[in-house]
């Protein structure tokens, strides 16, 4: 690849391999940036190398859902910063008819289009500088709607999901990445309620709670526009959470959609969590009668599918990424998890809560697996886990596993 000689950054910049693309991005140490920063904003143009892990996974989500749909696709990325991760489609995932790129931002579009130009791929890219959401609106005509549109933003997708439904053909697939976990997480739990319409729970799962309650967004939103959704993936990684949902056009499907939002119960005395979808005054827990605290209105169906999940692990196998096997053990995780009732439990608060030593995973596993339930681990906790057992089930069960071995 040769690099175009028309664009000479005026800021500290560096070329960068990702992929089978090369890019000129900001030079991040020049700006004090250090891998623990949370983000990487102090640069005229937004880039972080932290994200190639969910650029990686974006790109073979991107491929299964083609491969699944069978035919040309067209991509929209309206928040592309230097356009790394558009410029990864358009050369990595095949059956691409187009892509869109676009932001708001000169400098970034000065870059982005260089990087187009580096990578020779000037014929399948379309760059606009432009407001996200008017990138979006433009395109919302029925002949002008794409297959895919993926909204990446620093912060909140919340203020581009309704223009991104808009914009999204039939069948098509969205994608949304929300990296403010401390509303999600319930931390800053009025912004939560603003911004998502929900509840948030400071609870250990809580950010399984925060792709319920993004979910649960994007299910409404879109049944304002009598689309349904069905959730084909999501995950939780680093700072961020990401959800990829297909669309289908129809009343009756939004409408069957919206009987998967309901609440989480949870109980902080005895860690026993419940779904009801109906109003509810002040609940009991029904495994220790104590007043009950709740998350929600969220999705309560499912965050992943294990078809799909099995087709993202194929084209994993497929792929030479740096983060190759750190993918894989994320997938093999997340393939199981569909099978299991929500709300994961973590070991240590279980073991902490009865004042009792933690078992390992697996040996807490097998435990409740003897004890004739299911339970499997989860990508969301490297000491989490889903199972089927009762609450007051598992105080037993960790109870019986702290005697034998002290005897």
């Amino acid at each position: 690849m040769a690099e175009s000689t028309d664009y000479v950054a005026d800021f500290p910049s560096e070329i960068i391999r990702e992929g089978r693309v090369q890019v000129l991005v900001p030079n991040l140490k020049a700006y004090g940036v250090t891998p623990s920063d949370y983000a990487p904003s102090k640069a005229p143009v937004f880039y972080n190398p932290v994200m190639e892990f969910n650029r990686d996974l974006s790109v073979l989500a991107l491929q299964a859902y083609q491969h699944m749909v069978g035919h040309e696709v067209s991509i929209c990325e309206p928040l592309t910063s230097q356009g790394i991760r558009g410029i990864r489609y358009a050369a990595e995932i095949e059956e691409v008819s187009n892509v869109l790129l676009g932001d708001i931002s000169t400098r970034a579009c000065q870059l982005a289009q260089h990087n187009i130009e580096l990578n020779h791929l000037e014929t399948k890219i379309t760059l606009k500088h432009s407001d996200a959401n008017r990138t979006l609106c433009n395109n919302a005509s029925p002949k002008k709607r794409f297959d895919i549109i993926d909204i990446d933003p620093f912060g909140t997708p919340v203020p581009y999901l309704d223009s991104a439904f808009r914009a999204l053909k039939n069948r098509g697939l969205i994608a949304a990445t929300a990296t403010d976990l401390a509303p999600l997480c319930g931390v800053h739990a009025k912004a939560c309620l603003r911004k998502y319409g929900g509840k948030p729970l400071r609870a250990e799962y809580c950010h399984e709670l925060a792709v319920r309650l993004l979910c649960g967004y994007m299910a409404v939103t879109a049944a304002k526009q009598d689309i349904g959704i069905q959730i084909l993936f999501s995950h939780s990684s680093d700072h961020y959470i990401r959800v990829y949902a297909q669309i289908s056009y129809g009343a009756k499907k939004a409408d069957d959609n919206l009987k998967s939002m309901g609440y989480i119960l949870h109980c902080f005395n005895c860690m026993h969590r419940e779904i009801t979808h109906q109003p509810f005054g002040c609940p009991t827990c029904q495994e220790c009668g104590t007043k009950m605290d709740y998350a929600g209105p969220l999705w309560t169906g499912d965050i992943a599918g294990a078809a799909f999940v099995g087709q993202i692990i194929v084209e994993n196998q497929k792929a030479p990424f740096r983060n190759s096997a750190k993918i894989a053990k994320r997938l093999s995780l997340i393939e199981v998890e569909p099978a299991m009732p929500p709300a994961y439990y973590v070991i240590d608060k279980l073991s902490g809560k009865l004042n009792l030593p933690a078992p390992s995973n697996q040996t807490f596993i097998e435990a409740l697996k003897k004890a004739g339930y299911h339970a499997v681990a989860t990508h969301f906790n490297p000491r989490g886990i889903k199972t089927d057992a009762p609450t007051l089930t598992m105080h037993k069960v960790l109870r019986e596993l702290t005697s034998n071995q002290q005897a």
